[in-house]
C-alpha cells in the first residue's frame, strides 16, 4: 500500500488469528476499549478449523466501521502479519497476538509520545506477563521496565519486550519490508531488521498490555527440539546476524558475544535432530560473529575437526547430551 493512502493519526491493529475464538474476542475488546481514536483492527484468520472465522466475522458486523476481516490459508503468524500489514490504512501500526491483551491508556500515551518525539520510529511501556485465568501483578515484564534507547544492541540478547508492547510508525514498518513466512522467531527477525535501521525508543513508564501463557497452542513451545522449528529458529539467526553486522555491530560488543554463543548452542541443537547443514552453517555463522581471533581459538578448531570426523549431527547429540549433564 502507497504511504499517501494511509490516513494521518489512524492507528491499526493486525491481529492474526488461528483457532482461537474466544481469546480473539477478549484481544478485540481490548483494542476496542482504548481512549484513543481513530482505530481499525485487521483480523487475519489463518485458516482455522473451527468457529474462529465465524467468531472474526461476528465482531466485523457487530463494529463494521473499526473491524475487518482476512481469511486465507494458514501460512503461520509471519505471512498472516503481513497479511494484514499491507491492508492497514494506519499512520501507526499495533500487531496483537490473539491470545494477549492492550489496556485502555496504551494508544493515547504512545501516539502522543510519538508526536512529541518525531526522531522516534517505535514507542513501548511496561507489559505484565501471567497466565490465564491468575491474577496479573504489577511487575515488568522482560525488559519492558527498564528505558532503552535504542533497539540494537540489546536486541542481540533476546526480544526484550513481547508483540504487545510497542507501536510503530507504519513508515518505519515499509522500510523494513515485508514479514517472512518462517514460524519462529520470525518476530524477533522482524524487530531486529527494523534495529538495523538505528530506529530511536521511546519510553512511557506505564503498562500498556498484558501477554498471557495458557494450555492451548502455541508456536514458541519445543524451539529447541522439533526440527520444523530448529530449521526456521536457524533461518531467523542467521538473518538476525546479517542485520546487526549490517547496523556495524562488532565482534566486541558484549551483546554480539551473546548472540556468538547463542549460534554456537543452536548449532548444537539442530545437529542433535539431524539437521547437519544447519548445524555447520550456524557453526561458521557462530565462528564470523566471534570475530577471528576468537573463532581461531583452540575450542572451535577442535568442534570443527571432530565434526568433520564424526559428523555434525553426532557431535550435536553428543554435546547436548553433555550439555545436558552438566545442568
Amino acid at each position: 500500500m502507497k504511504s499517501n493512502t494511509l490516513l494521518k493519526g489512524l492507528v491499526t491493529t493486525v491481529i492474526p488469528v488461528h483457532n482461537r475464538p474466544a481469546l480473539l474476542r477478549e484481544a478485540v475488546a481490548s483494542v476496542l476499549a482504548q481512549t484513543y481514536r481513530p482505530v481499525e483492527v485487521v483480523i487475519v484468520d489463518d485458516g482455522s478449523t473451527d468457529d474462529t472465522l465465524a467468531a472474526a466475522a461476528g465482531l466485523s458486523r457487530q463494529h463494521a466501521d473499526e473491524v475487518r476481516v482476512i481469511s486465507r490459508a494458514n501460512a503461520g503468524p509471519g505471512a498472516a502479519r503481513e497479511a494484514g500489514r499491507v491492508e492497514a490504512r494506519g499512520e501507526f501500526i499495533q500487531y496483537l497476538d490473539s491470545d494477549d491483551l492492550l489496556l485502555p491508556g496504551k494508544f493515547e500515551l504512545q501516539v502522543a509520545g510519538l508526536a512529541a518525539h518525531p526522531e522516534c520510529g517505535v514507542s513501548y511501556g511496561k507489559t505484565r506477563y501471567y497466565r490465564v485465568g491468575s491474577r496479573a501483578t504489577d511487575l515488568p515484564w522482560k525488559r519492558t521496565g527498564e528505558k532503552v534507547d535504542e533497539m540494537f544492541p540489546t536486541f542481540l540478547e533476546s526480544r526484550w519486550w513481547g508483540t504487545s508492547t510497542p507501536l510503530y510508525r507504519r513508515s518505519l514498518s515499509d522500510l523494513a519490508g515485508p514479514w517472512t513466512t518462517l514460524r519462529s522467531e520470525e518476530d524477533w527477525e522482524y524487530d531486529c531488521r527494523m534495529a538495523s535501521q538505528g530506529v530511536l525508543l521511546h519510553y512511557v513508564p506505564e503498562f500498556v498490555s498484558e501477554e498471557r501463557e495458557h494450555d492451548g497452542e502455541r508456536l514458541s513451545r519445543n524451539g529447541s527440539r522439533e526440527r520444523s522449528k530448529l530449521k526456521d529458529r536457524a533461518s531467523a539467526h542467521a538473518l538476525i546476524l546479517r542485520h546487526a553486522q549490517r547496523a556495524g555491530i562488532g565482534e566486541g560488543v558484549p551483546e554480539m558475544k551473546h548472540f556468538a554463543r547463542e549460534l554456537f548452542l543452536l548449532s548444537r541443537q539442530c545437529g542433535a535432530a539431524g539437521l547437519a547443514h544447519e548445524s555447520e552453517n550456524l557453526f561458521r555463522l557462530a565462528k564470523n560473529a566471534s570475530g577471528q581471533l576468537r573463532g581461531e581459538k583452540w575450542d572451535f578448531k577442535l568442534y570443527e575437526r571432530l565434526a568433520a570426523l564424526a559428523g555434525w549431527c553426532l557431535m550435536g547429540k553428543i554435546t547436548c547430551y553433555s550439555d545436558n549433564l552438566r545442568k
